[in-house]
């Protein structure tokens, strides 16, 4: 199988259905260890998930039932940015570990309510696709990147695109970004022209506009004014 992004080395993306595999066992062992009562289950998870998040995927062992036995047999999904879901590891791992010191300490109460939280919200986004952890961290990301460094203006020269008549749209991207892709396309669809800018390939330029994720695009007048931003 070719695969378009090394799940070991490209790091900074992951096919999309990786962290869905990672959900759907964590939220079922979650929901496991609440029915029964086998609590250290939730201690493995965090532990697990800490492991995975210190040392990378190779030690993470959804990722390598996933990119070992999964991927090879359905073929590769879609290309999205790492840090989302991993940051989604992060609280999971947080609650789990929460969870587990509670039942620890004689609260059993609260490390169910902690299980079963944790089993809703993996189970939620391994079924449907909604991350909440994932989507706190894109709103969080984006507030961040508006209020550091809004993008008023484009130096359309430093960018090959000077000369070009008429609005155009300037879209920050990355070659792993399946949003970026598609993006892109839909615009040139609808008739828009789109000039590109490969955050990999010049990240002084996702510095000095303050881009913290991919896709961003911004509408800009011939003088590099921006009009709208599109994403």
């Amino acid at each position: 199988m070719i695969r378009q992004a090394d799940p070991y080395r490209d790091t900074d993306v992951i096919d999309s259905r990786a962290p869905r595999t990672n959900q759907a066992i964590v939220g079922s062992l979650s929901l496991l260890a609440a029915i029964t009562g086998w609590w250290p289950i939730l201690g493995i998870l965090a532990g697990q998930l800490a492991i995975g998040l210190l040392f990378g995927r190779r030690y993470c062992l959804p990722c390598l039932l996933y990119f070992e036995v999964i991927q090879p047999r359905i073929g590769e999904g879609p290309i999205e940015d790492s840090r989302p879901p991993r940051f989604a590891n992060v609280v999971g791992a947080i609650f789990l570990g929460s969870a587990t010191l509670a039942y620890l300490v004689g609260l059993s109460a609260v490390g169910l309510a902690l299980a079963l939280f944790v089993a809703a919200l993996a189970l939620l986004a391994a079924i449907t696709g909604l991350c909440v952890g994932c989507e706190i961290y894109r709103v969080a990301a984006r507030m961040r990147g508006v209020r550091a460094r809004r993008i008023d203006s484009v130096d359309l020269a430093e960018l090959g695109a000077s000369g070009t008549g008429g609005e155009i749209v300037v879209e920050f991207t990355h070659p792993l970004c399946t949003d970026c892709r598609s993006l892109e396309a839909e615009l040139r669809a609808a008739g828009r022209t789109v000039v590109t800018v490969d955050v990999s390939r010049r990240p002084e330029l996702a510095r000095k506009y303050g881009v913290v994720l991919v896709p961003t695009a911004v509408a800009v007048t011939a003088s590099g004014a921006v009009v709208e931003r599109l994403a």
